[in-house]
């Protein structure tokens, strides 16, 4: 890196720096692997009957949407989702506002996605499992980047002199900073070295770079141009540059040493490797430096480096919103989970939202280290961590660019000399950083391992990365990408299906991800684990089917539709208080006013039978003479569907 860009800082503070659902089959009464399954897959014709009927309720609506969740049928497990966080936001569990913005997210709705995220945090949701490596004084011994997975080598394209601040363009190439001998030699008055321009050259797919070529148009001059970065659709460019106001040098002459600052300059591509329309963006200054853009995903914020008012070190990692129309919002400073005493510079943000950039004020190897935060839906960092070698090394290491999916970095150091920024150059880094994902599926209640389950882990967009098989032991892994959000899933006859989101640690390691799931049917032929039933209640003393029961009556009026050969025994209870003979007779009325319930809806009688057991089940502590609650009393006070064999 040319001298003056690293090191004017010292004078003007800068730097550059699922199923088969239920398969139809007339044995009903033999499958209990396909009740699992018709709980989860043909489930949705019966909750979709029920809703058609007039019949809705929070437990309706969640499970249709996860019906459609677990068979990755984004667009309708929105649409149920979305309808029960809207009519029933109080009965609503947080997961189903992650599970609902998940699924916003995969078509495209990110606004709502987003906002429905913030639902999920005010509603005490915790999105993501992170897994990080704390600061300690001996952070070096806590480092487990395994060097021995890392490929670090030149790029092909470095120069004698100065080559530095790598960025992805489109079609596989990179364009960088260059002072090398390869370009006309134009040396800077005050420091002289020799000015950079901007190159552009191939990657091929080993990472490697050749055929470079400088940068047409107007962007490269007769002073220093560096650091950019560019939109998705390679048709914008944002570059660092001296101050130069239509051509001529706009020295701050606030110093006896008439500083040149850097600012930020936008052009727009008008051909294959042609540059025009170069605009300076409106919150540069004469007084103090800004350089070194960097777009977030989306490409509404652009992040810089600069000196500016409000620094509160040598330099600072700052944003602006960009906004309508070439205009921007004010410059915000990321503040001190971030920004240092020092020099913080050379911001990049991947595709994962992750802040990777340089410091040399954080404890490190020497010079600048590469840091990197992860930035949540807002933009606000999360805790810094330390990339480690072979990254970083006892020399400047700055300038980082990732491609977290491919596992594919390049980065500036001056590591291979002894001549400062005269020997930076670009070096690739591949491979590398990975991380382990391991666990054990086991039954949630009797914690026994869970062999031949199925495992699978899906990207931020629901979108399947790999899948595999649980052991016999009940374990299973996969190798993932670092600083990377992921779903771990697990699926298994009979259980419920079980899901989990995990944010991976920025350096090679492990993260362990149980997978507990739980048991659908402890009693293969109730019909209340099929679909997932809530029980019908009554009141006290009382055999009238209640507004609430009737919503439950409803999925069982559907199945019998829809499955002539279910035929139902449905079991009543009541609490203990009272005396025993009368509460069999009361459950005997509370049986017998179910049925009429189901026949009064066109059910043939011959396929029902009601039992009354009175207080004989109870399913709780509360029986005669224990003092209990109403809402004790009120769980016995129920009925149960069974399918007949």
């Amino acid at each position: 890196m040319n001298t003056f860009l690293r090191n004017i800082f010292i004078f003007a503070l800068v730097v550059l720096t699922a199923g088969s659902a239920f398969s139809q089959k007339k044995d009903i009464q033999k499958a209990n692997k396909k009740f699992d399954r018709y709980a989860y897959i043909d489930a949705r014709e019966i909750y979709l009957k029920v809703v058609e009927d007039g019949y809705e309720s929070a437990q309706i609506f969640q499970n249709l949407g996860d019906t459609y969740y677990f068979n990755s049928e984004y667009e309708n497990a929105a649409k149920w989702y979305v309808k029960l966080v809207n009519q029933y936001p109080d009965e609503t569990k947080p997961e189903y506002y992650y599970k609902a913005a998940q699924s916003l997210k995969s078509l495209g709705r990110n606004q709502e996605a987003d906002a429905l995220l913030e639902d999920y945090i005010a509603k005490g949701g915790t999105a993501f499992i992170v897994t990080t490596y704390n600061d300690d004084p001996d952070y070096l011994a806590s480092i487990v980047f395994d060097s021995q997975k890392i490929e670090i080598e030149k790029v092909g394209v470095n120069s004698p002199t100065s080559d530095f601040g790598p960025a992805f363009y489109k079609d596989n190439r990179i364009i960088y900073a260059s002072a090398g001998e390869n370009v006309i030699p134009k040396f800077d008055d005050w420091t002289q070295e020799p000015y950079l321009d901007l190159f552009i050259a191939d990657r091929r797919s080993d990472g490697q770079l050749r055929n470079s070529v400088r940068v047409g148009g107007d962007v490269n001059t007769d002073y220093n141009e560096s650091t950019p970065t560019f939109t998705k659709d390679g048709n914008t460019m944002y570059f660092t540059r001296n101050r130069i106001i239509e051509g001529k040098k706009d020295f701050d002459k606030s110093n006896k040493f008439k500083t040149l600052r850097l600012t930020i300059f936008k052009a727009t591509r008008a051909g294959e490797n042609t540059w025009r329309n170069i605009i300076e963006l409106p919150f540069n200054s004469e007084s103090y430096s800004v350089a070194h853009p960097a777009l977030s995903p989306d490409e509404k914020r652009l992040y810089f480096s600069s000196d500016m008012p409000g620094t509160l070190g040598m330099s600072d990692i700052w944003y602006v919103d960009i906004l309508e129309n070439d205009t921007y919002g004010e410059p915000v400073n990321l503040g001190p989970e971030i920004n240092t005493g020092g020099r913080d510079s050379f911001p990049f943000v991947s595709d994962n939202n992750n802040l990777y950039y340089a410091s040399d004020g954080r404890s490190g190897l020497g010079g600048y280290d590469i840091f990197v935060a992860s930035l949540n839906d807002k933009g606000e960092p999360g805790a810094v961590q330390h990339l480690g070698p072979p990254a970083n090394s006892a020399k400047d290491d700055f300038g980082f660019i990732i491609n977290e999916k491919d596992r594919v970095a390049y980065f500036s150091s001056n590591r291979g000399g002894n001549r400062g920024s005269a020997d930076d150059d670009i070096y690739l880094l591949k491979e590398g950083c990975s991380i382990n994902i391991k666990g054990t599926v086991f039954n949630k209640d009797t914690k026994e391992p869970l062999a031949d389950a199925q495992v699978s882990l899906l990207d931020n967009n629901n979108q399947l990365v790999s899948q595999t098989t649980s052991a016999v032991d009940g374990s299973y892994s996969f190798i993932a990408g670092c600083g990377i959000q992921y779903i771990v899933r697990g699926i298994k006859d009979d259980y419920k299906p079980y899901e989990t989101t995990i944010k991976t640690p920025f350096l090679t390691g492990t993260v362990d991800v149980p997978i507990p799931l739980e048991r659908i049917c402890r009693f293969p032929n109730n019909l209340n684990c099929i679909l997932d039933l809530q029980p019908i209640y009554f009141d006290f003393d009382k055999s009238n089917i209640r507004p609430d029961a009737e919503i439950e009556l409803a999925k069982i009026l559907a199945a019998l539709k829809q499955y002539d050969q279910l035929k139902i025994n449905i079991e009543s209870h009541t609490d203990s208080r009272g005396n025993d003979n009368y509460n069999l007779a009361l459950s005997e009325r509370r049986a017998q006013s179910t049925l009429k319930w189901l026949v009064s809806k066109g059910i043939d009688k011959s396929r029902l039978t009601a039992k009354g057991f009175g207080e004989s089940r109870l399913i709780n502590h509360c029986s005669n003479g224990v003092k209990c609650t109403a809402e004790e009393h009120q769980l016995n006070r129920r009925s149960m569907f069974i399918i007949q064999d």
